[in-house]
């Protein structure tokens, strides 16, 4: 800091020390301003003399470093709700006071700060003590000066010019002392709070370099150089935001992204408890907020704990359960609050209160509706004038209503307004509507229905279709908290308390009715998973429950017995389950009869299962992140996790190695069985084994051909003491006697754990056989089972042909429609040409069919069959399937005791006794097709075959209890061949 010294001083000693006394006092001044301007915080109204000590009634929030990486174009009321779900995962948690101090083992220095959090979520509150712990000497002593500078007052001054100490100078005059900064003397930190209500441009790229503090520039310039370094390169910065404004500063000019979640469920409890000191009261309204769903969610904010608390305090005829009801009664207390004090009336009627409000609230609403549609928030006199409010009767209307309409006085006392939060501004433009809709004014409807031609053609109905409409179709859910609202208003209970308001008379139960109806069809349509939440919580805000018993129905039930659940439904499910918090035994993704869509939204569930069996679900890299998320959860109860016969990719596999390290990791039981996975990701999970912390207890890794490198790469995490792995499933995985001998001396090292290890369908040799062995035979060696049975140099052959098995046709079998050629190896059928053929019990006497001659049985076995023509069914039977006559029962996939992939140009589909799933043509237009069949563990997958690469189609999951022949049906014109694998 360089000050404007004495004449007097005659030496650099003397001229130091004035300049500090002078910083310092400068400095208290600051803090004296500041700690005024920030010790109280308005709870309730503000201007009729109602304060809080801030230290009095704050609540510490839930404060991460680094980004929950949600979706941050979505409406904020889905982060909320994924909030709800993610604050039990392994985030660093960081104190507001220390979001400036690096974490243990980081050394780079942090210079700029952005924090991400949505609307009323505590940041300008954290913001706020921040700044008063240092005021009062309880913080952050070793910065010398703290300069607040709020975007939404930059906004005002955003056409002027100013040098950067000049701007400091308007909005801290007790520093006008100070004629240059030296920030690299003395810590300096400027904090720039709501970065989304910010107007300027922020133009990086074209503007101007600027690195003198006493250069006059725009705001713009001064503020984008001070962000890059440019500007006082040393000086400390802290960014506040919404997530969906974030992005106006690049990444790589921060240095910490921290994020805001709110209260976490118990700093909800302590809020409450903060707030009322009558501990019953608390606790009365802490088991009210749990019993509703919606109500507990959205207490993630501390503005709606303030909401509620205002309306739950008081003594209420009917307690609201929905939001709409919270609302109503919220805006009933703040009218009641406005006659009282500033209309010096004591109207207890509290139709008669709203009667006399109306006009102002109709007003409120037309401007809170017109700016939701375009992302508006903050609102200056002349978006008030427009609306025809009187800027003077807005003064007083927000003076006596700060939880409803907020004023703040800007530099040189200019006004700018807005709702204090985004929920109270989607609340009064949904009652906007709704008077819109009672009054018949088209001017208020226009927005939501279009054009009509009279008002009173427009039913209840027809307004909720086209509402719900018309927030389907947002492509961020901004209207989906408004669509709620509107819903929630037409229920007579709502009517009733807003009477002097909502006049239309008579029940609007009959147009409910229909509206529900209309909901309930639109789930069929499949909309995305937050469209379809939305749609079920507009149901609740209906009273409507028919969904949920629906779904809870469902999950009563086995999944594989009922019919067909939509993707819509399968988003209900999983929202039910978590936000019940119910821990399940086991999740069996499989057993969902949906698409592979629906099952995918149900992956979340994994979060609260201690057994998941995501095997063969065709999971995303998404799918994978919420996998990767439940594993590092503080309180996940995952102990068993099935991933076989998904296709994993490096980023997917680095993923799921970064959360197995994690210390929250309790997985006991992990299965990669058929994954494709390479010796490079035994390395990775090695490192998981000699993990201190891993409990891994059982590993499979069976049919992925990692060979010898792979194992002897596994065998470094073996052979580390802190492994405690009991069982080692490396079936089918190209292993010889060299990754025998890696495994062995592993054993040797570490010989106190592994109890199992399968090496079946492997070329051990002799050697490798007998130097395992050794293991089982040592009495120090804990090993007790070895499996190395259907061994041999076959195995060593790539992918599945390793269990490649040699099939004939069986001429008994044949239909006379059919004819075998090339030794048995291909059947045609050509119409008109029937081959008479010796009577035989096993032959299929009217349908296109043969078997072959080999049963299957105990052991696993992959074939490849090519077909031609119209189309053709590949399937197995059993013995015992039908042969005489058409019926369902001699057809291949149509009974219980066969399983058959049905191939036609332009359709293929998967069926057993009568249930068919349709599945994709495969993209290379491949007629080979491999059957891949594992009996003993009840497996049966087809796949398509092009230039050797296998693209699984469908996987039938069973128990087989009988030998299983290969067969065919062949369409006229068609043929089929088995094919000569190498």
């Amino acid at each position: 800091m360089i000050v404007d010294a004495s004449p007097l001083c005659s030496n650099d000693q003397s001229l130091e020390a004035v300049k500090n006394k002078h910083a310092k006092t400068v400095q208290a001044k600051l803090k004296s301003s500041l700690k005024r301007k920030f010790e109280y915080i308005f709870e309730g109204v503000a201007k009729s003399g109602k304060q809080t000590r801030l230290n009095n009634i704050y609540t510490e929030l839930y404060i991460t470093e680094g980004d929950s990486e949600r979706v941050n174009n979505e409406h904020e009321v889905w982060q909320i709700e994924t909030a709800s779900r993610t604050q039990t995962t392994q985030d660093t948690a960081i104190n507001c006071n220390d979001i400036f101090q690096p974490l243990p083992g980081q050394e780079t220095p942090i210079r700029t700060v952005l924090t991400k959090g949505i609307a009323g979520i505590g940041k300008t509150v954290s913001v706020q003590k921040f700044i008063l712990d240092w005021a009062e000497g309880k913080a952050n002593q070793d910065v010398c000066f703290m300069f607040v500078l709020p975007f939404r007052e930059l906004n005002l001054i955003n056409d002027e010019e100013y040098s950067l100490l000049g701007l400091l100078h308007v909005f801290h005059p007790e520093t006008r002392g100070i004629e240059n900064i030296e920030s690299d003397v003395d810590k300096v930190l400027f904090i720039f709070d709501g970065l989304d209500e910010s107007r300027l441009p922020l133009s990086f790229q074209r503007n101007k370099i600027l690195t003198d503090v006493t250069k006059k520039s725009t705001v713009d310039v001064l503020l984008t150089n001070l962000i890059k370094g440019n500007l006082l390169p040393s000086a400390l910065l802290w960014i506040t935001s919404r997530p969906a404004a974030a992005n106006q500063i690049s990444p790589e000019y921060i240095h910490r992204l921290t994020e805001i979640r709110g209260f976490n469920d118990s700093q909800k409890e302590e809020y409450f408890r903060r707030r009322f000191s009558d501990e019953n009261l608390a606790s009365r309204i802490i088991s009210h907020i749990k019993s509703s769903r919606s109500l507990y969610i959205m207490c993630h904010i501390p503005v709606f704990c303030w909401i509620s608390a205002t309306v739950l305090e008081r003594p209420i005829e009917e307690i609201p359960k929905t939001l709409t009801g919270m609302y109503s009664h919220f805006l009933l207390i703040q009218t009641t609050f406005k006659n009282k004090k500033y209309q010096e009336r004591d109207e207890r009627d509290p139709q008669r209160l709203l009667e006399v409000e109306k006009e102002n609230i109709l007003k409120l609403g037309q401007l809170a509706f017109e700016h939701l549609e375009n992302g508006n928030n903050m609102f200056y006199e002349e978006d008030l004038r427009k609306c025809g409010i009187d800027v003077t009767e807005a003064s007083v209307y927000s003076g006596v209503c700060t939880e409803i309409f907020k004023e703040e006085s800007m530099l040189y006392q200019k006004k700018v307004y807005c709702f204090v939060h985004l929920s109270i501004q989607e609340y009064l433009a949904a009652l906007y509507v709704s008077l819109s809709y009672t009054s018949k004014d088209l001017k208020g409807l226009k927005g939501i229905v279009g054009r009509i031609s009279k008002a009173t053609e427009l039913s209840l109905y027809d307004l909720h279709k086209r509402a719900v409409r018309k927030a389907l179709n947002s492509s961020n859910g901004h209207l989906d908290l408004f669509l709620r609202f509107l819903l929630g208003l037409s229920l007579d209970s709502n009517k009733k308390l807003l009477q002097g308001l909502l006049t239309e008379t008579g029940s609007n139960s009959e147009s409910i009715k229909k509206t529900v109806e209309y909901i309930i069809g639109l789930k069929r349509r499949d909309p995305s998973p937050e469209r379809c939440i939305n749609l079920f919580h507009c149901l609740t805000e209906l009273n409507n429950d028919s969904l949920e018993k629906k779904v809870q129905k469902y999950m009563s039930l086995d999944g594989s017995t009922v019919k067909k659940i939509s993707t819509a439904h399968c988003s209900a499910l999983a929202y039910m389950l978590l936000m019940s918090k119910e821990v399940l035994d086991e999740f069996d993704l499989r057993k969902y009869n949906t698409t592979d869509e629906g099952r995918r939204r149900l992956v979340p569930i994994v979060k609260y299962s201690k057994k998941a069996l995501l095997a063969n679900c065709n999971l995303t890299k998404k799918s994978f992140e919420i996998v990767a998320s439940a594993l590092q959860s503080v309180t996940s109860p995952l102990r068993e996790l099935d991933l076989s016969f998904n296709q994993l990719e490096d980023l997917v596999v680095k993923l799921l190695v970064a959360a197995l390290k994690s210390p929250c990791c309790k997985l006991q039981t992990l299965k990669f069985r058929q994954c494709n996975l390479t010796a490079a990701f035994c390395e990775d999970l090695a490192s998981v084994l000699r993990s201190h912390h891993s409990e891994l207890r059982e590993l499979e890794l069976r049919d992925n051909d990692l060979q010898d490198s792979g194992v002897r790469a596994l065998s470094a995490g073996l052979e580390d003491p802190h492994c405690k792995l009991q069982r080692l499933g490396l079936s089918g995985c190209l292993v010889t006697k060299r990754g025998c001998a890696s495994l062995a001396s592993a054993l040797r090292s570490n010989p106190s754990h592994l109890r199992e290890l399968d090496l079946r369908y492997n070329h051990p040799g002799a050697s490798g056989v007998k130097v395992l062995s050794v293991g089982v035979e040592n009495p120090s060696f804990k090993l007790e089972t070895l499996l190395v049975d259907h061994r041999g140099e076959i195995r060593l052959k790539p992918g599945l042909r390793k269990c490649k098995s040699q099939l004939n046709l069986d001429p008994n079998t044949v239909s006379e429609k059919l004819s075998l050629s090339e030794e048995g190896r291909k059947v045609t059928h050509t119409p008109g040409r029937e081959q008479p053929c010796p009577d035989h019990p096993e032959r299929f006497d009217s349908i296109p069919q043969v078997l072959c001659r080999e049963g299957l049985s105990g052991t696993r076995c992959y074939w490849e069959a090519e077909w031609s023509g119209g189309g053709a069914v590949i399937g197995v039977a059993y013995k015992g399937i039908g042969r005489k006559g058409k019926g369902a029962d001699c057809q291949l996939g149509h009974n219980d005791k066969s399983w058959s992939l049905r191939c036609f140009n332009r359709s293929y589909s998967a069926c057993h006794n009568r249930n068919s799933t349709a599945l994709p043509v495969p993209s290379s237009r491949s007629r080979r097709v491999g059957v891949y069949l594992d009996w003993p563990a009840g497996t049966l997958s087809f796949y398509s075959v092009s230039s050797d690469t296998l693209t699984l189609l469908h996987t039938f999951h069973t128990t087989f209890t009988q030998p299983l022949y290969p067969g065919f049906w062949v369409d006229g014109n068609s043929s089929v061949s088995l094919c000569m694998l190498g």
